[in-house]
Formats: structure tokens, sequence, C-alpha cells
């Protein structure tokens, strides 16, 4: 196994699973790292066609609250992300993805800077029909800021409630994400400004 496998393997380990979907996609995925040092898109959109994905999820925890786009190429709203690259860590392509998508230098300060989540997913919509494999991180934002995303990747934004039922066209997995997301939030401690001690 080359370094950058054994490091997602690790990150992937490290988790716990919400739900028995959970704990088969984190099984799943650790099988599947075993088995191959693939696991990086070389070329788009679907070679080879299981690789990894970075989500990263903007959200106000004060006021309950996740920013998603209406992607323009799934026609599904999400939160932005994308794949993480061949050697990339995807802690920096979480970063990364922030700083193009949302042009703001991401505070993973909700719930620290290992993902929250996994999910193996069917794509949809213009190149899909491959499967991602995606690690779901969780950035600090405000309902307050008046963000801009990406226009060529994303054609509006809004903000949904954590509790709400999510959006028709969304994830398959995000309801679940944001119960998850909603659980740690309500376990966490916080600091006199409001801000999450988790970490």
């Amino acid at each position: 196994m080359e370094a950058a496998t054994a490091t997602v393997a690790e990150i992937v380990r490290d988790l716990t699973p919400w739900d028995a979907l959970e704990r088969q996609h984190v099984e799943e995925t650790l099988s599947w790292l075993a088995k191959t040092d693939d696991i990086f898109r070389r070329v788009k959109p679907a070679t080879p066609p299981r690789h990894l994905v970075s989500y990263v999820a903007l959200i106000d925890p004060d006021e309950r609250a996740v920013l998603l786009g209406m992607h323009r190429k799934a026609g599904l709203w999400l939160p932005t992300g994308g794949h993480v690259d061949p050697g990339e860590h995807p802690l920096a392509t979480a970063r990364r993805e922030t700083r193009e998508e949302i042009a703001i230098e991401p505070e993973f300060t909700v719930v620290g800077e290992s993902p929250l989540f996994l999910t193996i997913t069917t794509t949809v919509g213009i190149g899909g029909g491959h499967e991602d494999v995606s690690l779901w991180y969780v950035i600090r934002g405000s309902r307050h800021h008046d963000y801009t995303l990406d226009p060529t990747e994303f054609t509006d934004h809004r903000w949904f409630p954590l509790e709400a039922p999510a959006p028709p066209a969304t994830d398959p997995h995000l309801e679940r994400f944001l119960a998850k997301l909603t659980a740690a939030l309500d376990a966490s401690p916080s600091e006199p400004d409001g801000h999450s001690m988790i970490e």
C-alpha cells in the first residue's frame, strides 16, 4: 500500500460510523483501499471508475444551517468540494476546494479537521455513473455573510436548516450527514463566544 493510500485508510479507520450504512461504507472503503492504490481520479470524468472526493460543508452552527449550491453538472443541491488529486491529502483538497469554490480561507472549528462522515455514491448528471468515495469535512460559516460560489460550478446557492427535510434534489446521503452533524453539535460544549470545542 502506497503512503497516500495508507494515509486515507488511517483517516477512514478513525471515523465512528453514524449508522449501519456508514459502517458498511467504511468497511467497503477499507477493503477497496487494501486492494488498490488507484484511488485518485486520473482522467475526467471517471478514470478510475471509483475515486476519492472531499466534500466541504459550510455550516453556521449557531443558526443551525448549511450552505448548498445548485451544481451545474449534477443538477443537485450539494456542498462544495471536489476530487482529491493524485497523492493529495483529502484535507488539503478540502482547503483547496474552499478557496476555489467559495473564495474564503476555511475554518475547521466546528468538528475539527477530520472528516465527519463517509459515503459511497453513484454519481448522476453530466459525466455520472461512476462511484465517488466521499469524505465529508465541515467548515464554519455565517448566514449573515454574503458568499459567492464559483459560477462555473454552481448556478445558485442558499442556506438550508440542518433539522429540516433535505431538499429533494441533493446527495442521497445529505440528510444522514446532517443528522450526524446535528448530534455532534448537540453533544459539544461551547466556548463563551459560542464556538464549538470539538476538535
